[in-house]
């Protein structure tokens, strides 16, 4: 069930990222529109490959989170799913 979950959640973050890029490359081609010169182009591009290297960075972040979670979970999972066993009644306590 987690790992769907972690899947699922992944997709999302993925989602988001491809969002965030292709919002930066809209935003470059509207800003090289109104820069004059080579150097503003230049700044222009490099804004959209810091934007693109944050989307990057913030998925790999969202990533580790839900692998996190998901390893979280299975750890309380265990730790609560540990009893006893009581040999009389075949069960746990």
């Amino acid at each position: 069930m987690h790992s769907v979950k972690e899947k699922f959640r992944n997709v999302v973050s993925s989602i988001k990222e491809r969002a965030k890029i292709s919002k930066a490359k809209v935003d470059e081609k509207t800003e090289k529109v109104t820069a004059r010169t080579k150097e503003e182009k230049k700044l222009v591009t490099e804004r959209r490959k810091a934007k693109e290297a944050e989307a990057k960075m913030e998925l790999h972040q969202a990533k580790a989170e839900h692998k996190a979670e998901k390893l979280d979970a299975r750890h309380n999972r265990i730790m609560r799913g540990h009893g006893h066993q009581d040999a009389a009644k075949g069960h746990h306590t």
